[in-house]
C-alpha cells in the first residue's frame, strides 16, 4: 500500500520530462486505405485470435488552406487489424460524415468542431457574414472517439447527439444516428456500459427552460429473432433511467464518462464547469468552444448513486475534494458497499491545452508543455451503501480491512470520502497512468486484480502497464521512442485465469500491430504496417463470431483527454431539459 502523501498534487510527484522528443510526426494528416493491405510478422500471433482489432481517431488536420487548432477537431480515421490464423490485414477508411463531406466539398473548414470555429462563407456579402455569428452552431457528426456497440450494431461515436452506423468489416460509413429521435437529450458519451442481458447504458443531458439535466440512459438488447435480419440502425426502446439536474444550469460540469457495477450507476460530478453564456459570446466573438471550460475547485467533487435497475437516486450526498478524472477502471460492491478504482488528477485545466501547436512543439519546447500538465494516477473510493443517519459524525464508515479509503458523515445525510491510492513509488517514473482497460466481458462491475494502462512519461503515452490492486505491483512494456495506443485484452479461449488471453496496442510511430501475453506482459509477436498511423484515441476488438452475429464485446476506452461529454454545441439546442420518464 502506498505511503505517498495526498497533499502532493499528482504532477508533482512525477518525474519532470527533459530532452523529450517532438511529436509532430505523429500529428499529421494521413491518406486512407481503403483495400486491406498484408503486414510484416515478427514473433507469433496466437493463432487462436479471431477477429479485428477495430480503432478511431482524428487522421486529417486541414482543408484547403485552413487548418484545425485543437487535435480533438481532425476528421475521424477509422483502422482495422483482420487477425486469422496468425496472419493480420490492415485497412483504414476516413468516417465520411456530414462535416467532411461538407468540408471535403468546399475545400475549407465549413462545420465548427470543439477547438476550431468555422468561418463565415467570403462569397456571402458582408451583412450575411456578420448575421451568421448570431447562429447556435450545428452539433458536428465528426465521429473521432469510439467505436460503441448497440443491438448487435457497430457505430463511431463522439459526444454529442450524431452517430454514425458502421460495417465493422468494410469500415463503410452508413446512416447516421440523432439520439434527440429517440430520447430528449441533446448528447451521448462515447464510453457506455454494456449490461451483461445486452442492454447498454450510456449517460447524455439536456437544457432547456427547465434548466439542465444529467440524464442515465439504457438501450434495450436485440429483440431476436425480430430485429435479427434488419439492417438499419435501431436505438428503439431507448429510455431515460434517470435525470439529475444541475445545481447550476448555465454552469454544468464536465463529464467524459461514468462508473457502473452490477447493481448501480455513479455520475461523478466534477468542478470542471461549462459556461455557457460564454459559449454564446464566443460565437459572435468568432472564438473557438474550447475555452468556455474552467477548473473551479471551490465546488469539489460530488458523486451521485443511481440504482440502475429502478432510476432511483440516493438521498445520500458523497462528496470529495476536487479531482478531475477522465475514465474509470472498475467499479463493483462488496459487503455493503460500492468500491470505484478511477484515474484521477488535482487539476482539471488539462482540455483546452491540447492544440496542435502545443503538441507539435520541437523538442525543449515540448518539455516545457509535459512538464505544465497534471499527471493522472489511479485512486480508490469507496461509497456505503447503506448509511444510517444516527451515526456518529466524522467516524469512518468503510470498514472493508483491504481498503485504506474513508467516508465520514459530516452531516446527517451527506457523506465526505478520501481516497485510497492505488498505486506504489514505482508506478511515478512512468509518469502516471491513463486509458485503463480490463477484462471487461467477464469482470466489469465485479471483483478483479489486474488492469492495463498506458504510462505517460511524454505528453502522449510511452508505455504499457499492468497493474496488480491486490498488489499494486507492475510489469511495463516499455521501448524508447515508441508510442502505443489505448491496450485492449482480448481474452484466450477457455480462459481459466483473469489475465489468460493477450493485450492488444498498436504503435503510433514505428507502426506496427503490438500483441503481449497479458500474464507475462512479454512480447509475442507484431505486425508490421507500410503505412503511417497517426495517434488515435480508442478501440475495441470484435471476434469473429460477434462480428457475424452480433453480440458482447470487449469495450475498451480511452486515453488522457480526448472529448467533451457535455458536448458544446449540442448542448444549447433541441429538448427543453424535462425529464424524460
Amino acid at each position: 500500500m502506498s505511503s505517498e502523501p495526498q497533499n502532493i498534487p499528482s504532477w508533482q510527484r512525477c518525474p519532470q520530462g527533459s530532452g523529450l522528443e517532438s511529436l509532430a510526426a505523429l500529428l499529421s494528416s494521413v491518406e486512407e486505405t481503403p483495400d486491406p493491405i498484408s503486414t510484416t510478422i515478427k514473433g507469433t500471433i496466437p493463432t487462436w485470435i479471431k477477429g479485428s482489432f477495430l480503432r478511431n481517431g482524428p487522421g486529417k488536420f486541414e482543408f484547403g488552406e485552413e487548418s484545425y487548432t485543437h487535435w480533438f477537431d481532425g476528421m475521424a480515421l477509422m483502422h482495422r487489424f483482420h487477425i486469422q490464423e496468425g496472419n493480420v490485414t490492415y485497412s483504414s477508411r476516413f468516417l465520411r460524415s456530414d462535416s467532411y463531406v461538407s468540408n471535403s466539398e468546399k475545400n475549407r473548414i465549413v462545420v465548427s468542431e470543439f477547438g476550431t470555429l468555422a468561418m463565415p462563407d467570403p462569397c456571402k456579402n458582408i451583412f450575411a457574414r456578420f448575421f451568421s455569428r448570431f447562429q447556435v452552431p450545428k452539433a458536428t457528426d465528426n465521429a473521432n472517439v469510439n467505436f460503441v456497440k448497440y443491438k448487435g450494431d457497430y457505430y463511431v461515436s463522439t459526444e454529442t447527439n450524431f452517430m454514425r452506423r458502421i460495417d465493422p468489416r468494410s469500415l463503410e460509413t452508413k446512416e447516421k444516428v440523432d439520439w434527440s429521435q429517440y430520447v430528449a437529450v441533446n448528447s451521448a458519451t462515447a464510453h457506455p456500459h454494456y449490461g451483461r442481458d445486452g442492454s447498454t447504458y450510456n449517460m447524455g443531458n439536456s437544457y432547456g427552460r427547465s434548466g439542465f439535466f444529467y440524464h442515465i440512459l439504457r438501450v434495450p438488447p436485440r429483440d431476436e429473432p425480430a430485429d435479427a435480419t434488419a439492417d438499419s440502425p435501431d436505438l428503439s426502446g431507448a429510455r431515460i433511467v434517470c435525470s439529475i439536474r444541475a445545481p447550476e444550469s448555465r454552469k454544468p460540469s464536465y463529464y467524459h464518462s461514468f462508473a457502473m457495477s452490477e447493481n448501480y450507476v455513479v455520475f461523478i460530478e466534477q468542478p470542471i464547469k461549462m459556461d455557457l453564456l460564454k459559449f454564446m459570446l464566443y460565437k459572435i466573438q468568432g472564438k473557438s468552444f474550447h475555452r468556455i471550460m474552467s477548473w473551479q475547485p471551490q465546488y469539489g467533487t460530488v458523486f451521485h448513486l443511481v440504482n440502475r435497475h429502478t432510476g432511483e437516486v440516493s438521498d445520500v450526498k458523497y462528496r470529495a475534494a476536487a479531482m478531475f478524472t477522465l475514465h474509470q477502471i472498475n467499479a463493483f460492491e462488496e459487503n455493503g458497499f460500492l468500491v470505484m478504482d478511477m484515474c484521477c488528477g488535482d487539476n482539471g485545466e488539462i482540455i483546452g491545452d491540447f492544440t496542435l501547436e502545443n503538441l507539435r512543439r520541437g523538442s525543449g519546447d515540448i518539455d516545457k508543455f509535459y512538464n505544465s500538465l497534471c499527471r493522472n494516477l489511479p485512486r480508490r473510493y469507496v461509497l456505503p451503501l447503506n448509511v444510517d443517519r444516527q451515526a456518529p459524525l466524522d467516524e469512518n464508515l468503510v470498514t472493508l480491512h483491504h481498503c485504506k479509503a474513508t467516508a465520514k458523515m459530516i452531516k446527517p445525510g451527506e457523506v465526505y470520502m478520501t481516497h485510497e491510492e492505488l498505486h506504489d513509488a514505482e508506478l511515478l517514473q512512468y509518469g502516471g497512468l491513463e486509458f485503463p482497460q480490463i477484462n471487461y466481458e467477464e469482470y466489469n462491475g465485479r471483483p478483479y486484480r489486474f488492469f492495463y494502462s498506458c504510462g505517460f512519461g511524454h505528453v502522449f503515452a510511452d508505455s504499457l502497464l499492468k497493474m496488480d490492486v491486490h498488489t499494486k505491483e507492475l510489469k511495463v512494456w516499455r521501448h524508447p521512442g515508441l508510442y502505443p495506443s489505448e491496450p485492449v485484452f482480448v481474452a484466450s479461449p477457455n480462459a481459466a485465469e483473469e489475465d489468460d488471453g493477450v493485450v492488444l496496442s498498436v504503435i503510433e510511430k514505428s507502426t506496427f500491430l503490438l500483441v503481449l501475453d497479458a500474464k507475462t506482459f512479454t512480447e509475442l509477436g507484431r505486425a508490421e504496417v507500410p503505412v503511417d498511423i497517426p495517434c488515435g484515441t480508442h478501440g475495441v476488438f470484435s471476434n469473429t463470431k460477434n462480428a457475424e452475429l452480433g453480440g458482447s464485446l470487449t469495450l475498451a476506452t480511452f486515453f488522457t483527454v480526448v472529448s467533451i461529454s457535455v458536448t458544446l454545441p449540442s448542448a444549447l439546442t433541441g429538448s427543453d431539459g424535462a425529464p424524460d420518464w
